[in-house]
């Protein structure tokens, strides 16, 4: 082969690499934001209500209603000075608002398995997770925490407690002054 004819076919393969590649790009950001685009393209009869604008929640399950009563309302103060609140929806039955600076969402309460509770968006983008001595946000589809070392003053007098008693020695440690 020739190194004229080498480098025309070297060019080819580059143009036609980078022509799929953007094609790729291309499509993808079609599927991410082509439903939005065409959402926001139909056109609406008017105005609509806030509440039109919002599907109706499904009722709380019993599992759900018992998970709902150990939430814990209320401020919490978090790291780095921020603030999350959580408060009951006065719509919707064993569901909560959760707010943080200008973000807010829809929370449902569940149970685990490990006893913390979990308000976890109806919507799928953020999760709190409250254990004994605090809780802390996540941002379920980046997959990172959004705020850690949420207190509620419950959580805050719990921590007290959990400090003023004695400390136990390990489970695997043998008792003092034993071989």
């Amino acid at each position: 082969m020739t190194k004229t004819s080498s480098s025309k076919l070297q060019r080819y393969q580059r143009i036609r690499t980078l022509a799929m590649s953007a094609g790729m790009v291309l499509g993808m950001a079609a599927a991410a934001f082509g439903p939005q685009l065409a959402h926001a393209a139909t056109k609406t009869g008017g105005k609509k209500t806030i509440a039109e604008k919002f599907a109706a929640l499904p009722e709380a399950t019993a599992e759900q209603l018992q998970a709902a009563e150990r939430v814990l309302i209320g401020r919490y103060e978090c790291e780095f000075g921020k603030r999350v609140s959580v408060d009951r929806n006065d719509k919707n039955k064993g569901y909560f608002n959760l707010k943080l600076g200008n973000q807010s969402w829809v929370m449902k309460p569940v149970l685990s398995s490990t006893g913390a509770i979990r308000l976890e968006d109806i919507k799928g983008a953020a999760l709190l997770i409250q254990i004994l001595t605090k809780s802390m946000l996540m941002d379920v589809k980046a997959g990172h925490r959004m705020v850690d070392g949420c207190v509620h003053e419950v959580q805050r007098a719990a921590e007290i407690e959990l400090a003023k008693q004695p400390a136990r020695p390990a489970l695997f440690e043998p008792p003092a002054g034993a071989q």
